[in-house]
């Protein structure tokens, strides 16, 4: 008899895939990220479950202490369904290591009561064994939550949580080794990465963005990009105290010149979104996070201006390789469905802004 986590074929029809529930005589087939009902007794096991699907999804609050055997296939576990990585052979890109850990909302429509889950990326060529770890504001020990080995190019489901763990995610690290099976490979320095997380983020729709490895918004925490460990930038109170101070002189002087500013009424707002016009430094940020501010930015802006109906804002993001423009677009597309949008001129402003009106 067919059990949950079987890789089947149909006996009279075409198909097949891996059952993700059964429910009375009928099993629910996952096919390319559909369910599929199908009967039971129509179903020939082509592959065993075995140790390829864990029995359940790890709760936050309980150590995660199955035998640690990744998933063998991409989304073969129950729960939300990250975008696959293609099992491609070694790549030159994949020598260098990129790790992510990413938390998704079950239900982004109720932030305050839905169910989050946490996973980790392994985009690279190497297998991992790594180490899953927690700390609360309170705590001076680490919990681990989860730990075994993931393969090049998979994204594993570490566990569940509520919203009464998040006070529990306020300090996360990853501990891991890198290395290939049966083959020569250029050594990595094992390490432990550290990184802070605001829980308040959690409830925030904006905080959640898209991001290459997921086909819905994600809260993603970069480990390691190319090679080099993610660390938490280190605050000097006293350097911060003098920037600000500058800064105020800066206003003093110059009139606040970076405020958007509208001239007359016919006239745009325009907004530069280029990093250097929203932080007075970029030392120790990563492009994530200098992307993140510019569209912490954009959705300050547009959230100002929700009811100025008929209102033209331009949005100056550069050309670059348009990852910003995408993912201005995306949140027009999502978040601010219905506002008009379309490139501005670019005899004014260049090739690289996007003009908005708010309808």
């Amino acid at each position: 008899m067919a059990k949950i986590g079987d890789l089947v074929r149909y006996l009279n029809s075409v198909g097949g895939g891996r059952i993700q529930r059964i429910e009375g005589n009928v099993a629910y087939i996952d096919e390319d990220g559909f369910e599929n009902p199908v009967l039971l007794k129509e179903c020939v096991v082509v592959e065993p479950a075995s140790t390829i699907m864990p029995p359940s999804i790890p709760k936050f609050g309980k150590k995660h202490t199955e035998d640690t055997h990744m998933p063998t296939e991409k989304n073969t576990v129950a729960g939300p369904r990250p975008v696959e990585l293609q099992a491609a052979p070694e790549t030159p890109e994949g020598e260098r290591l990129n790790i992510v850990l990413a938390y998704e909302a079950d239900d982004l429509r109720r932030l305050s009561s839905t169910t989050y889950y946490a996973y980790l990326v392994n985009d690279s060529n190497y297998y991992l064994y790594f180490t899953y770890l927690t700390r609360g504001s309170d705590e001076e020990e680490w919990t681990s939550r989860y730990d075994g080995v993931v393969e090049p190019g998979v994204q594993v489901l570490l566990c569940e949580m509520d919203r009464d763990d998040l006070p529990g995610l306020q300090r996360i690290a990853v501990q891991y080794v890198a290395f290939k099976r049966g083959k020569p490979f250029k050594a990595k320095t094992p390490q432990w990465v550290e990184q802070r997380i605001d829980a308040t983020k959690f409830v925030k729709l904006h905080c959640f963005r898209s991001n290459v490895y997921f086909d819905v918004p994600v809260i993603a925490v970069p480990i390691v990009e190319d090679d080099a460990p993610v660390r938490p930038v280190k605050v000097d109170a006293e350097e911060i105290d003098k920037a600000m101070r500058r800064k105020a002189d800066a206003d003093i002087r110059g009139g606040a010149a970076r405020r958007p500013v509208k001239k007359r009424n016919d006239e745009p707002l325009v907004v530069d979104l280029h990093i250097h016009e929203l932080v007075d430094t970029t030392a120790g940020m990563s492009r994530a996070d200098m992307l993140n501010k510019q569209i912490d930015e954009f959705c300050k802006v547009m959230d100002a201006n929700l009811k100025n109906h008929g209102m033209k804002i331009v949005f100056i993001h550069g050309k670059g390789d348009g990852v910003l423009r995408k993912a201005i677009l995306k949140e027009l597309a999502h978040r601010y469905k219905g506002h008009d949008s379309q490139d501005a001129s670019f005899q004014e402003y260049g090739f690289g802004a996007t003009q908005v009106r708010i309808k």
